[in-house]
């Protein structure tokens, strides 16, 4: 097959000029052929699909696609339909893959344009980057491990992996900040978060602290399982650290674990427990 498509990861050959040249039109997405019925914006590749869309929706043909097994002799309107039903008859998957070597087969068009990336590859789009990624999966590893785009922080010099973790960072430098106080009696400490408050109550009221550190003589306990998580890339500094945004329950359920438990508590102090929880809610 001497003429070559030279678009870059395909490596498709024809054996004439105007294949290759209908083939091009699938990297770039022109469709030429335009449907000359007042109203209908549809385009195609060839004439050929033209006609057929002519002969499906204005002409209004019958289905010109029957299936010649015995006894069967049902029609379909495109080709594809009819090899799909084919293989209740054949047991055999009608869309096979083109690729020299490849032996595997599909039920529909879709999952065999989807498996012939596999041959193609995921290039890296990054300037001088020679990177082919055999799957998707793979091309996004590459990407977040070797192509890092930092963001910077506006206000100070810290710069971050993610658009998230700057939006969390840029609450430092707000002139207001929501402040959470301690509903215990007598407890002055305030925080910014609802998941220090919580850990704060859990630890420091009720002593709960669950969760201990695993590594041998280390000995220390903490209220909250994200907690420990965190503490480990101590021990283990290759460790990565907690991505809080994914494990971290929203800042309205701790609240509402917050006072759940206070409550809780209320009920069982009876008047010792304080009544003004003086609190802005984040």
């Amino acid at each position: 097959k001497p003429f070559v498509c030279t678009q870059d990861g395909c490596d498709k050959r024809f054996t004439r000029s105007f294949h290759l040249t209908r083939h091009q039109l699938s990297h770039s997405g022109e469709k030429p052929v335009r449907c000359t019925v007042d109203g209908c914006d549809a385009a195609f590749t060839t004439t050929s699909n033209l006609k057929k869309h002519m002969a499906r929706k204005h002409e209004r043909q019958e289905k010109q696609y029957t299936c010649e097994y015995e006894g069967c002799g049902k029609s379909f309107k495109k080709n594809s339909r009819l090899k799909i039903h084919q293989y209740e008859h054949t047991n055999l998957l009608p869309f096979k893959c083109n690729h020299e070597g490849c032996e595997k087969s599909f039920p529909v068009p879709s999952k065999l344009k989807r498996h012939e990336k596999v041959h193609m590859g995921y290039p890296c789009k990054e300037e001088g980057c020679p990177f082919l990624g055999k799957t998707w999966t793979e091309f996004m590893k590459h990407k977040r491990t070797q192509h890092i785009e930092l963001l910077q922080c506006d206000q100070c010099s810290r710069s971050f992996k993610s658009a998230w973790f700057l939006q969390q960072h840029q609450y430092v430098h707000q002139a207001e900040r929501a402040v959470l106080r301690c509903p215990h009696q007598g407890c002055p400490r305030t925080y910014t978060t609802a998941f220090n408050l919580q850990s704060h109550i859990l630890s420091f009221h009720e002593e709960q602290r669950p969760h201990a550190c695993p590594h041998p003589g280390c000995g220390k306990t903490f209220a909250m399982r994200q907690s420990l998580q965190r503490h480990g890339v101590v021990h283990d500094p290759e460790k990565k650290k907690l991505k809080v945004r994914s494990q971290n329950p929203s800042p309205s359920v701790l609240w509402l674990n917050i006072l759940s438990q206070w409550g809780s508590n209320c009920a069982a102090l009876g008047s010792e427990c304080q009544t003004d929880l003086d609190l802005q809610l984040p």
